[in-house]
């Protein structure tokens, strides 16, 4: 999205936190910066922010809802997508049976925001933006290299503080794509646009 939008005329500076994100964004010709959103100290720099499933991994969403409204000039726009509240409901609820299953213990405390449209405009609304528009999409999504895949990569986490061994992991990956039968992820986005007030 980042090359779609400098292709449209404008100087884009990327943030995340994950150094392999960082280099991959590089990699492509965009600068990126290595920086948690919720430490972000850019002081009325931008004319527009855009996040891609990002914000839902970012749990200091209060201090991340700040930054990027100090962020941006008077009038500044914020725009993006997001993992909502009921994303991949089935795949998390299929992994964690299969963990009790076998003898571990699911974590209790989330690993990622999955807001609804009130809960999230909330938040931002806080941080002093206004004309907050926010609605989930149901987004049904191919996995394209399969549920197994998806269980060992985007739920290492997950598993790693579950206490899974490394080796056990593609066994349970496989068990769950066993279990839900198909290669659709249940995703369901957060979409929203606001301003910062002039």
């Amino acid at each position: 999205m980042s090359l779609k939008i400098i292709d449209r005329g404008a100087e884009v500076i990327g943030v995340d936190n994950s150094p392999e994100m960082i280099a991959a964004a590089r990699e492509n010709g965009v600068y990126a910066e290595l920086l948690d959103a919720a430490e972000m100290s850019f002081d009325r720099e931008f004319d527009a922010a855009f996040s891609n499933a990002a914000l839902h991994w970012v749990l200091d969403k209060e201090r991340a809802a700040k930054a990027i409204f100090n962020a941006l000039r008077l009038g500044g726009r914020f725009a993006g997508e997001m993992g909502g509240e009921g994303n991949l409901m089935k795949l998390r609820e299929a992994l964690d049976e299969e963990l009790v299953i076998r003898g571990y213990v699911p974590p209790v405390e989330a690993s990622n925001w999955y807001a609804s449209a009130d809960e999230f405009a909330d938040v931002y609304e806080a941080a002093g933006f206004t004309h907050i528009d926010a609605r989930l999409i149901d987004r049904p999504t191919p996995l394209g290299h399969g549920v197994a895949a998806w269980v060992t990569t985007f739920r290492k986490g997950w598993l790693d503080r579950a206490g899974v061994p490394e080796d056990e992991r593609p066994e349970i990956g496989a068990a769950i794509a066993d279990r839900v039968g198909t290669n659709i992820a249940d995703y369901v986005r957060l979409r929203f646009i606001m301003r910062k007030p002039n």
